[in-house]
């Protein structure tokens, strides 16, 4: 479990393909003194286990399916990413509850840079709007930000200085991949919801007549 807190920006070393997986390897110059064998952290929202350690360097083994529902299949030597290491008892929380389980990819749509602050809007598929809602909680990329508009199609989220400056938001280009965690509890309450409104049995008239009652 993660807050969406971004504790490090890490740099790609190198991502190879082993088959049917991949080995991402990357420089975490803070986050390797902390870590151990074992131990999960998020590489722009993925929950991922660290195999093993060489001096600032961190290794994942990264699984098809994490491949093929996230941006990690896109990373490249050089790049820069998000790095936070499972929440402790004791940490604050000041993010929201992020579980390193990405729901789907968005595409930056585009970049209003104000005073202040910037707004960013993202291309989303409806698998993931139809689970928030204006001033809900998303993980985008891995940091836990505040959604400020929804559409069927589209999020947007406001950044301050801090967060573009701290993680690889600052970074971010229209036409780049983001990973997309929706707020575990939203998909709990749409899930609860849509039970409540399919029917109550499969108990009918005809079910019972065609078993002979």
């Amino acid at each position: 479990m993660f807050t969406g807190i971004i504790q490090e920006v890490g740099t790609v070393e190198t991502i190879s393909s082993r088959g049917e997986s991949s080995e991402l390897v990357v420089i975490l110059p803070q986050l390797s003194k902390q870590v151990k064998r074992g131990d999960s952290i998020a590489i722009n929202g993925v929950c991922l286990t660290v195999t093993t350690l060489n001096n600032q360097s961190v290794r994942f083994d990264v699984m098809r399916e994490t491949l093929d529902h996230s941006m990690l299949q896109s990373l490249r030597s050089g790049q820069t990413v998000n790095a936070e290491p499972a929440l402790r008892a004791g940490d604050a929380m000041g993010g929201h509850w992020v579980q390193g389980h990405v729901d789907g990819t968005g595409t930056i749509k585009q970049i209003q840079p104000s005073q202040g602050y910037t707004v960013i809007t993202i291309d989303a598929p409806d698998t993931v709007t139809r689970y928030c809602v204006p001033k809900g909680s998303i993980a985008l990329s891995g940091v836990s930000l505040t959604l400020v508009n929804v559409t069927p199609k589209t999020l947007s989220v406001s950044l301050i200085p801090t967060t573009l400056s701290d993680t690889v938001m600052g970074r971010l280009r229209v036409g780049d991949t983001v990973n997309l965690e929706v707020d575990i509890l939203g998909k709990y309450v749409y899930h609860y919801l849509e039970a409540r409104q399919a029917p109550a049995s499969n108990l009918t008239e005809g079910f019972l007549r065609d078993h002979g009652f």
